[in-house]
């Protein structure tokens, strides 16, 4: 509600002009929706043992993505429409306005539904001052990330002071995380050999979701030139690709007991679709895009509840929720910091591309994008415009190619996540073995 509200009623004290109120009022909404991120999983691992958590979790990781997908399609829906329904509200605002129905829906649920779960062990004070280390070592970090280097430079005192900060709070993060009694995020977790693995792979498969999720709308709007609600109708094959393979990837794991074939067999699938994405050229259709996009949810698919589900199993179930909000943490962290270096790639390239127009509305575009990011200028035309439409088609082929890497890197982590028997039991004293 506040971040529809933002600007409404002009400056405000404290809070400023209107973007700032919406930077506040997003921060307060994302205090709870990370919650909500990591509970779901928590609350399947209460109720359900390992062995049969494969196919709720496959449900949960079909809904997270194609929540993902229609949020976009829907946002950019009401950005382009809303106004004419609501005369006076500004579509942008009913992007969040439409969440209150929805979320008032899930309250409901929430309160007549769940059941009534109770924590097994005596409840401990949580640790606040290391929570606040990391939000002051993760924040300065990604905002100096996606800083513009042409007015905030690597070596300008401003850069250097967030990131500063960032080294300085994370040391100190970890320092307080080893000597207090009950951390936020328990460092002892990193020594058993799935929880690193599987956390590093979702680190760079998070990115690669986020770089798939931001930059192909993009590519349709300003290569393709169709509109927003377009570009994000582009998206569905991509929801669609998710939930058939988080789906049919929790079923066959809680059939058949074996996950890693499944998250191999996933992120090979997800470079096909990425390699044809990275290789588009200008003239591409718009239905073969929706193909290669569908081919890359089903790659992805998998990645939603199995990398959970193996954390989840390898530990003890008194560390459930540390470790399974940790696996969300750094899903999300990936898509955060990846998607700054993924911003910056597309803003150099197109720096760079433009000027080979040798027109002189490039040379206004190249200027205004260094200046203020990767948005379209007018002074470069429509964005079916040759320039636009072949420096837009390079910059985002190498924003693909990276996410070749990322997802690559994930292989590789994922080919030392061990192999461990699902658990048929959530009492304290059944963690498998092979974990360190």
């Amino acid at each position: 509600m506040l971040c529809g509200l933002a600007g409404e009623f002009g400056d405000l004290p404290l809070l400023g002009d209107g973007m700032t109120q919406l930077v506040v009022f997003r921060a307060i909404q994302g205090f709870g929706g990370a919650g909500l991120f990591a509970m779901a999983f928590i609350i399947i691992a209460d109720l359900f043992p390992p062995a049969e958590r494969g196919r709720y979790q496959g449900f949960t990781g079909a809904v997270f993505g194609t929540s993902s997908v229609l949020g976009p399609l829907l946002g950019g829906f009401l950005t382009d429409q809303g106004s004419n329904w609501i005369p006076g509200v500004a579509g942008w605002r009913l992007v969040f306005y439409v969440n209150l129905p929805l979320g008032l829906v899930a309250l409901w649920f929430i309160l007549t539904q769940m059941p009534a779960l109770k924590p097994s062990t005596e409840a401990k004070p949580l640790d606040y001052f290391s929570a606040f280390l990391l939000m002051t070592g993760l924040g300065p970090l990604v905002v100096a990330l996606q800083l513009n280097k042409t007015d905030y430079p690597w070596t300008s005192p401003f850069t250097l002071t967030l990131l500063g900060v960032a080294v300085a709070s994370l040391v100190l993060f970890v320092v307080r995380s080893i000597r207090h009694d009950n951390p936020i995020l328990d460092l002892n977790l990193f020594r058993n050999h799935v929880f690193r693995t599987a956390n590093g792979a979702l680190f760079l498969l998070g990115g690669a979701f986020l770089g798939i999720i931001i930059f192909e709308p993009l590519y349709m709007v300003n290569v393709l030139g169709v509109t927003a609600t377009k570009a994000g109708v582009s998206l569905i094959p991509l929801s669609m690709g998710v939930v058939l393979g988080s789906l049919l990837a929790g079923q066959m794991v809680s059939r058949f007991g074996h996950y890693k074939r499944w998250m191999l067999g996933g992120l090979i699938v997800l470079l096909g679709g990425l390699s044809l994405l990275a290789t588009m050229p200008t003239t591409v259709g718009y239905w073969h895009v929706l193909g290669y996009l569908l081919l890359c949810g089903v790659g992805l698919g998998p990645t939603m509840p199995l990398y959970t589900l193996a954390i989840q199993n390898a530990i003890e179930p008194h560390l459930m929720g540390q470790a399974t909000s940790a696996s969300q943490f750094f899903r999300q962290i990936g898509g955060a910091i990846t998607a700054s270096i993924l911003g910056a790639i597309l803003t150099f390239t197109l720096a760079h591309s433009l000027p080979a127009s040798a027109t002189p509305a490039a040379s206004t575009a190249q200027k205004t994008v260094v200046a203020e990011g990767p948005a379209l200028p007018a002074a470069a035309g429509t964005p079916g415009s040759p320039a636009m439409r072949t420096a837009f088609s390079s910059a985002i082929s190498r924003v693909y190619m990276f996410n070749i890497f990322l997802v690559l890197g994930g292989l590789i982590m994922t080919l030392f996540v061990p192999e461990l028997p699902l658990r048929k039991t959530n009492a304290p004293d059944a963690a498998p073995p092979g974990t360190e």
